[in-house]
């Protein structure tokens, strides 16, 4: 919990004069996964529940209760159907009457899709919560994509067309972000090829799909190794917008509930911050040797933190509260299980915590920075939106806004988009920080040791720049930081602030829908500055504004 005394450690922020670049608002993206622990089916979509549209029309079975807390978040861009599921995924037959829709065996995830929420349903659903839609496609036939971009896009007079007005989407939807393919390089995927074979694949599939729409921005399908991402660059550089990465770091709290494991989640952003730069590094590199010169950012499409547990606990429920059900869990046995190497299943049920709230903010700080960087990131999107460890957790009784929500409000809705660089310099400890869930042989975490500070910050101004804004975290399980902000030209004496955490003991706290609000959002508040100082609580995030003069 937050320290009580008064000798709290000290530090000094120290903001830049000039604004270095300019944060792209879709890093606060989105996504959703067909067939994926009620993303669609039990979420977004849940027909027969009292929560759900009754009018017909593509968004009869839309829980309006989930559009009502998208609307109130605000989302820039939601990528959909998936994931694994773009794989095997056939569009057409999320198309025509949803009687009539066949009902298939999916093989991403190993269910029964019932087809009956799909294109025209997203793409409905997209315009009524205010988003971009960023449609996947999975890059095993040209032709399909081509016709996929035809029903979405085209403007003519054509079956697809005709299909689509009688889905209900009238006019043109003018989709402009589209994936060409996921994680082709891991054979868990249907389509899974060599390097060499994607590219030549994408390469076609950019041609055409362009053919039908040249506004079209394509996302190729990049990765950790270096190996596949510098041939993607150096084939695809000149057709494509953005190149992927997907990163995932990992949790053991559901064994290990310690300030230790809240130390290892936390500082994880390290670990993203690293794989984001040398992405960047390798494609800005990669280029001019092929003579590519076509902006092109990272679209990090997949990105979050996996709450790890033993495989030989019962499989996890959802729970009616709003996380997972109670189950009886036999103890654990044996050093090998409690320092992580036999945790090997995701619980898809688990609420986010507290701890998440500051790692996710961790990344958001990261890719602020990276808007400096020669390659930046131009997209992100968390998995997931509804359910299945996301911003909303969906049950029959309501919604609830998980500590995700309250993160994404922050930074999406009370920072600025002109980045502008800070230095901090204050206390810090030594951490072995997880590479995500990567493992070693004996399955136990990969680690790298890093300095990891008790205070982040990331500094910001509104775009006309009237406004300034001064995110900072701070890491340290139990210690508040005083901290000296230096900004050119002074500070008022008064300011705003915006915090997630602050007051709550338990570092990995959820929201349930007994307890809605225990980690939320807090704020505007007044708050004095005491000689240009201010104290950040432990565990917490907070947002400082004012207007500059």
């Amino acid at each position: 919990m937050p320290s009580t005394t008064t000798d709290h450690p000290t530090a000094t922020i120290t903001l830049d004069a000039t604004p270095s670049s300019t944060i792209d608002r879709r890093i606060y993206g989105h996504f959703l996964e067909s067939a994926f622990f009620g993303n669609i089916e039990g979420g977004v979509f849940d027909e027969g529940s009292p929560h759900a549209i009754a009018e017909s029309g593509p968004l009869q079975g839309c829980r309006a209760d989930v559009i009502e807390a998208c609307r109130e978040l605000g989302l820039p861009v939601v990528r959909w159907p998936g994931g694994n599921f773009t794989s095997p995924y056939r569009w057409q037959d999320g198309t025509g009457p949803r009687d009539a829709r066949p009902r298939t065996l999916e093989l991403a995830w190993g269910s029964e899709e019932s087809n009956r929420f799909g294109t025209p349903e997203f793409l409905a659903w997209c315009r009524e919560v205010g988003t971009e839609p960023y449609l996947a496609h999975s890059a095993r036939s040209v032709d399909d994509a081509v016709r996929w971009v035809e029903y979405t896009n085209y403007g003519g007079d054509t079956t697809l067309t005709r299909r689509r007005a009688a889905d209900g989407l009238h006019d043109p939807q003018d989709v402009r972000i589209w994936g060409i393919g996921n994680e082709v390089y891991g054979p868990w995927q249907m389509g899974h090829r060599p390097v060499e074979q994607y590219t030549h694949a994408a390469r076609e599939h950019a041609r055409f799909m362009r053919a039908v729409d040249p506004s079209l921005q394509l996302v190729a399908v990049g990765d950790e190794h270096r190996e596949w991402t510098r041939e993607v660059v150096a084939e695809l550089g000149h057709q494509v917008d953005s190149v992927s990465l997907h990163l995932y770091g990992a949790s053991r709290h559901l064994v290990d509930p310690s300030v230790a494991e809240y130390e290892a989640v936390v500082a994880q952003a390290r670990y993203v911050e690293q794989a984001i730069c040398d992405q960047s590094e390798l494609i800005a590199a990669t280029r001019p040797r092929h003579g590519e010169r076509r902006p092109i950012g990272i679209a990090m499409d997949e990105w979050n933190i996996r709450h790890m547990e033993p495989g030989a606990w019962p499989e996890p429920q959802p729970g009616a509260d709003g996380g997972f059900a109670d189950r009886e869990q036999p103890e654990l046995e044996g050093a090998a299980d409690a320092d992580g190497r036999a945790l090997r299943r995701v619980n898809r049920y688990s609420s986010r915590t507290l701890a998440d709230a500051l790692f996710y903010a961790g990344v958001f700080h990261a890719m602020h920075r990276a808007s400096a960087l020669e390659v930046p990131v131009t997209m992100a999107n968390t998995v997931n939106l509804v359910n299945a460890n996301g911003l909303l957790a969906v049950r029959p009784e309501g919604v609830v806004k998980t500590a995700t929500f309250h993160v994404w409000d922050l930074y999406q809705n009370h920072t600025g988009p002109v980045h502008v660089p800070v230095r901090v310099d204050g206390p810090s400890w030594t951490q072995a920080v997880r590479q995500g869930d990567d493992r070693r042989a004996d399955g136990s975490f990969r680690t790298t040791p890093a300095v990891v500070g008790h205070l982040d910050a990331s500094a910001s101004f509104s775009a006309d720049g009237s406004t300034a804004y001064l995110a900072v975290i701070n890491r340290s399980a139990t210690s508040d930081v005083r901290a000296r902000i230096a900004v050119p030209g002074g500070l008022p004496a008064q300011v705003t602030a915006r915090t997630v955490g602050v007051g709550e003991a338990d570092l990995f706290a959820v929201n349930t829908l007994e307890a809605p609000g225990r980690v939320s959002l807090t704020g505007p508040t007044a708050v004095g500055l005491d000689e240009g100082c201010h104290t950040f609580p432990a565990h917490s995030i907070t947002v400082l504004s004012w207007t500059r003069t």
